[in-house]
């Protein structure tokens, strides 16, 4: 092999094991905001407020700690929208609407979904 290609396969070497730990991190990231989201589905049921508001705004924080990793990796729409979501399902919250929150968490898994979906490794991705 010469000399000419060590750097640039070097370089791909390095942008694709980015790749597959950014993946990785994604996935790890949007499992546990899954599992958060999950948990405030489940106290639903039982209309206690607080505690889905507490679940919810745990989760919230966490997402916002995650936001300048985001906004970096990732298309800027994709994340303002799981934003809104997460701001939607507090409003549904504090006006303690059961199935317009049950909807809207619902919808924001899927969306958190999507973000992994857009960063796995795939020849619709690459292309």
């Amino acid at each position: 092999m010469k000399k000419d290609y060590l750097i640039p396969l070097a370089i791909l070497a390095v942008i694709f094991s980015f790749s597959l730990w950014n993946n990785a991190r994604i996935q790890k990231d949007t499992a546990r905001w899954s599992v958060q989201l999950q948990q405030a589905v489940q106290l639903i049921p039982s209309e206690n407020w607080d505690a889905i508001e507490r679940t919810l705004q745990n989760s919230y924080t966490d997402w916002q700690n995650r936001q300048t990793y985001l906004h970096i990796v990732l298309e800027h729409d994709t994340i303002n929208d799981a934003d809104a979501m997460y701001r939607r399902a507090f409003a549904f919250t504090k006006a303690q609407e059961p199935k317009e929150l049950q909807a809207e968490l619902a919808d924001l898994q899927d969306q958190l979904e999507l973000l992994v979906e857009m960063e796995k490794i795939s020849l619709g991705n690459i292309l």
